[in-house]
């Protein structure tokens, strides 16, 4: 008897698809780990050569993934998420209704452009200091933040993985392709009705305050320090506004010296001039951005980095000033720091409490934060020092808010070239990401930090699973199985049953791995069916992207669930009617772009 040559073929893939998604749902393994397992797998078994094998690691989706992720970092180096984020607090004012109107559209637009998991992470301490100063609860708003973060990837093709898989597999199959904005009308529709949901079925949202972190060492809000405006620097003859908008809303000047007399007459609109001293409180990563500045320094590493000297680059670190150390009680001036420890105190934190506006005048107490720098040969020697409780790294990052307006540009020029086809999408991104280190937005360390080392591996681990499926032709034989049941079925009908099917899959899996497991059986759904097959995996992948049903199925949902004390039940509450109303906007938008559906509803 002469076996089907290929039911071996298929009989592998499919253990080798049951071991990949007991991994993935049991997370037992790294979900990197698991994909590298997967192409190991489909190699050894001839499921695969090994060219087939690796090519999700130069395929279009992983570069504009990575490539995404630079310029991500980027924006966030250069302060612009920053200031958008401040900005929703001012435009938010005191109504809960109004800073979800104000929040969802915004952080839908940021996500379209950016990593989706960055932007509730940047948006997390904001919206919860925000909550806290105007006495809202913090559950009320987190919630809507995370779902517009979601929705949002829905705005641009590249701004989720899924969808750069999903283009990726209608190339592969013949079908045309989408374009950068091909999915726009869907997302602005979802990104509409998902605001209107929540402000009006707010009362399904739980009141609770959530965790307050602010207090924390980790976010501490200004530290007190002295700039000296460098002679000849390019801060000289600017006003002092400039400055303060380069540095944020969270520099503040306490006082002015010039000549090294109080000045009080000096505002914002007064020049710099080199040699003035400013008194100023400024956050972690504007103390970085300050030590990196070629037009300003620190005054007391002006006057006493002498004495730190040596060999290496001197470093910031942070020490905690310990109960019962000889340090308090004395002044800073006292101690003469620079000659006794060979390091200079440059800044200093302290919980709540007023201090001398001169950093020398202090005298130190229990629990105070210094910011020393210095060598690390002597840093060494501190950390064994019973005056203090710890010594741990400074934490940090220098914001480099003067390239804002050219990042903007590059982000700009970059989505340009993709959307008018000047360069492909994958070399348009990557142009941008190079552009964004070339022009130092963003430090090319930095920017290699930004990579998710992990989602990039996944994406490229998965696109052979894919691949795969077609070749070994599970697809089709799956395709042919749901089409019996179907085949008479509505087109709506189909796409909701595509979109219902990702949505369910991808709370257990990834949205990338959820879309190249599904995406091939949607593709050839809509062959057998003759049907346009963009609509079947577009909706495949909105279903695996805004399926909005537990805390879960998106990584943005796992950030907030703890600082908004959010229950599992409270996902499924609020999220399942959202996510039938999403589904029927999807399948309806899908079938009026590719099918030639209706745009409005008949009801005659």
């Amino acid at each position: 008897m002469q076996l089907d040559p290929h039911l071996w073929p298929q009989l592998a893939f499919g253990l080798i698809l049951a071991g990949g998604l007991y991994l993935f749902i049991s997370e037992r393994l790294r979900v990197d780990v698991t994909a590298m397992l997967i192409v190991l797998a489909l190699v050894l078994t001839g499921v695969l050569d090994g060219k087939q094998a690796l090519s999700g690691f130069s395929s279009e989706p992983a570069i504009i993934v990575a490539a995404v992720f630079v310029i991500s970092g980027a924006l966030g180096a250069t302060g612009i998420s920053e200031r958008l984020g401040s900005w929703v607090e001012r435009a938010s004012g005191e109504h809960e209704w109004r800073t979800i109107a104000v929040v969802m559209p915004l952080v839908a637009l940021l996500a379209s452009f950016t990593h989706h998991v960055m932007v509730t992470a940047m948006m997390l301490p904001l919206l919860l200091r925000h909550a806290r100063n105007r006495r809202l609860p913090a559950s009320r708003l987190l919630m809507p933040m995370s779902l517009a973060a979601s929705l949002g990837t829905t705005l641009t093709l590249f701004s989720a993985p899924a969808f750069l898989l999903a283009n990726d597999m209608l190339e592969r199959a013949g079908a045309e392709g989408l374009g950068i904005f091909s999915i726009t009308p869907i997302g602005v529709a979802l990104v509409l009705v998902g605001t209107a949901y929540m402000l009006l079925t707010r009362w399904l949202l739980p009141k609770r305050s959530g965790e307050q972190n602010e207090d924390d060492y980790l976010r501490l809000d200004r530290y007190r320090t002295e700039l000296l405006v460098m002679k000849d620097g390019h801060w000289c003859t600017r006003p002092l506004a400039d400055l303060q908008k380069a540095l944020g809303q969270r520099f503040r000047l306490i006082g002015w010296l010039r000549d090294g007399e109080r000045r009080d007459d000096l505002g914002p609109g007064s020049p710099l001039l080199g040699g003035d001293v400013l008194l100023v409180e400024a956050a972690a990563d504007e103390l970085m951005s300050l030590h990196d500045d070629s037009g300003l320094d620190m005054n007391a590493i002006a006057r006493f980095g002498s004495f730190a000297a040596g060999e290496g680059r001197p470093q910031l670190v942070q020490a905690v000033v310990a109960p019962g150390s000889e340090f308090i009680g004395r002044s800073i001036r006292e101690l003469d720091f620079a000659r006794q420890f060979h390091t200079v105190i440059a800044g200093l934190w302290r919980r709540g409490e007023q201090m001398a506006d001169r950093l020398s005048d202090a005298r130190l107490r229990e629990g105070d934060l210094l910011v020393l720098w210095g060598q690390q040969a002597r840093f060494t020697e501190l950390a064994a020092h019973h005056g203090f409780l710890m010594l741990v790294p400074f934490a940090g990052e220098a914001k480099r808010r003067l390239r804002a307006p050219l990042a903007l540009a590059i982000l700009a020029l970059t989505v340009l070239a993709a959307a008018t086809e000047w360069l492909s999408p994958p070399m348009a991104f990557l142009a941008g990401a190079v552009a964004m280190v070339a022009t130092r937005c963003v430090d090319v360390e930095q920017a290699y930090r930004g990579i998710d080392v992990r989602i990039f591996v996944m994406i490229a681990g998965v696109i052979p699973l894919g691949i795969a499926m077609e070749q070994t032709g599970t697809a089709a034989l799956l395709a042919q199985w749901l089409s019996h049941f179907i085949e008479h079925w509505p087109p709506l009908a189909i796409l909701l049953v595509m979109f219902s099917l990702a949505a369910l899959l991808t709370q257990v899996m990834s949205d990338a791995a959820t879309t190249a497991l599904l995406g091939p059986i949607s593709i050839a759904t809509a062959q057998v069916l003759d049907l346009p097959p963009a609509p079947f995996v577009v909706c495949t992948a909105l279903g695996a992207v805004v399926a909005f049903l537990t805390p879960i199925g998106h990584h943005g949902n796992l950030l907030i669930l703890r600082p908004g004390q959010y229950r599992f039940g409270d996902f499924l509450r609020v999220g399942l009617p959202l996510t039938v109303l999403v589904a029927l906007v999807s399948a309806w938008m899908a079938r009026w772009l590719w099918m030639g559906g209706p745009l409005l509803p008949s009801f005659g």
